[in-house]
């Protein structure tokens, strides 16, 4: 026995040092075929043999077992041993037979209990402890032997009954497909006519079974992505072809910024995924490889830098960094058109081109109009849906009359509104007659048509929120903005 054993733990270390990662029997692995080497030890009317190395008998099985879930497997299992004892003789003189020999096949149905179920240990784990409950039917064929008459046979009858077994054993996952394991359980055959001996109401005979043996998993993992990493345990399972991936399926990411080194244009520099994995300090979306102003909020155009008056020329290569918005700029940043009447707009914007020096201007190069003509600029309202001019508006339209007439140099923009009701297609109407009308009004005043510019916004612009009937009053209005008067204008 002893040499058995040191020959059992020999291989055992031998597979050890050659066994690769672990993997146990899975989902993707679902059918185990197991066999072993199994010897039993009985205990009943005649005394007891458990755990005694010098009281072992030999025998052979086979389980073919399947993955139900995670933590339970169901099987079929198929054994053959040997089972004998002798009494001490004479002191159990009173029994009949006082020893017996008796070849024992178990045929059961084992239900495994694995912890390796996910919450107590990982389905891969390398050492797998389980426990077994397994109902079946047992033969056996024993040879009674007499107390007197030991060298002979004396009863030979076959003896067939159902049988439980409990039993607990561990598993050591050496490859994804091969195994070894160890396991002991007691068998409770529902019989007591193994031994010859026969207790009314009792059922005394028992054995052990211990078992040692290969196990081997069949199947193939499911991989749809083809990265080496099975679908139960890939977290990334559409992996481009070709792409390394970690124990876990997922592209390899050696910078940790959150993007896969496959698509990460910077792969040993931390960086954003908008950047492709590359850094980006100031954050002006121009990755610093490509950021002429790495730490100064640029713009992508001038790769990365400033440009404070917007010329399109980099701040830092601006000779003219002040230049007025719009200006058409060389590439030191300078205009390359000039101001000849030294208004600050460049001839190229400026409608007023010869302005004297030192006279304020607006935006288009021409002198602002007076301060208290503008005070003139109030608007008058019109009723609902009509075009008539009120008569408490005619004081107001001919104090702008009169300035007109004041100010030769002074043109005037007239700006008709509408409420919302009515379609946008029919308000824009109603807004340029209104303005028209008022036109009408000035130019019957005797003062040129060319002076007064008209134009509509319909709805669109309103003084007021049209969801009363004040505020909708408020809206149905004509503005008046006085302009520096630039004769052959065109009108918008």
């Amino acid at each position: 026995m002893k040499k058995i054993l040191t020959s059992i733990a020999a291989g055992v270390l031998t597979v050890l040092s050659l066994a690769p990662d672990a993997q146990a029997q899975t989902s993707d692995r679902r059918t185990n075929i197991s066999v072993y080497y199994n010897w039993l030890q009985y205990h009943g009317d005649l005394g007891s043999e458990w755990f005694k190395h010098d009281k072992v008998e030999y025998g052979l099985g086979l389980t073919v077992s399947r993955y139900v879930a995670p933590g339970l497997d169901v099987g079929l299992d198929l054994s053959y041993g040997d089972m004998k004892f002798s009494a001490p003789y004479p002191k159990n003189v009173q029994f009949a037979y006082h020893r017996f020999d008796a070849n024992v096949v178990n045929v059961g149905i084992p239900i495994k209990l694995k912890l390796n179920n996910g919450w107590a240990l990982k389905e891969d784990a390398f050492i797998a402890p389980y426990l077994v409950v397994q109902p079946g039917v047992f033969f056996a064929s024993p040879d009674l032997y007499t107390a007197s008459n030991q060298g002979q046979v004396a009863k030979n009858s076959d003896v067939y009954a159902f049988d439980i077994q409990a039993a607990a054993g561990i598993k050591f996952q050496f490859s994804p497909s091969v195994a070894v394991f160890v396991q002991t359980g007691q068998h409770y055959p529902l019989t007591d006519q193994v031994d010859g001996i026969a207790n009314e109401g009792k059922l005394n005979d028992r054995y052990l079974q211990h078992k040692f043996g290969l196990s081997f998993n069949l199947g193939k993992a499911k991989d749809t992505d083809g990265d080496g990493v099975s679908d139960r345990k890939d977290k990334c399972p559409d992996t481009p072809s070709g792409v390394q991936v970690d124990e876990n399926g997922c592209p390899l990411d050696g910078d940790k910024d959150g993007v896969p080194d496959y698509q990460d244009q910077c792969p040993t520099e931390a960086g954003t995924a908008a950047m492709q994995g590359c850094p980006d300090r100031d954050n002006d979306g121009v990755a610093d490889k490509n950021d002429d102003c790495p730490d100064e909020a640029g713009l992508p155009a001038l790769r990365g830098c400033p440009d404070a008056d917007g010329d399109g020329v980099a701040d830092k290569n601006d000779k003219c960094p002040n230049t007025p918005a719009g200006t058409q700029v060389d590439g030191n940043g300078c205009p390359l058109v000039t101001d000849a009447d030294g208004d600050g707009i460049p001839n190229d914007r400026d409608r007023c081109p010869n302005t004297p020096a030192g006279t304020k201007v607006d935006a288009n190069g021409c002198p602002e109009v007076d301060a208290e003509v503008r005070k003139l600029e109030q608007p008058i309202r019109f009723e609902t849906n009509s075009t008539v001019i009120k008569r408490t508006s005619y004081g107001t339209l001919d104090k702008m009359v009169q300035a007109l007439k004041d100010h030769p140099e002074y043109s005037i923009r007239i700006v008709g509104h509408a409420d919302s009701r009515g379609t946008d297609e029919y308000n824009q109407a109603l807004s340029e007659r209104r303005a028209g009308s008022v036109k009408r009004y000035f130019t019957g005043k005797q003062l040129d048509p060319a002076r007064i510019v008209t134009e509509g916004k319909g709805e669109s612009e309103p003084a007021a929120p049209n969801t009363s009937a004040a505020g909708m009053s408020q809206n149905r209005r004509v503005e008046f903005h006085f302009e520096f008067f630039i004769p052959n204008a065109p009108q918008p």
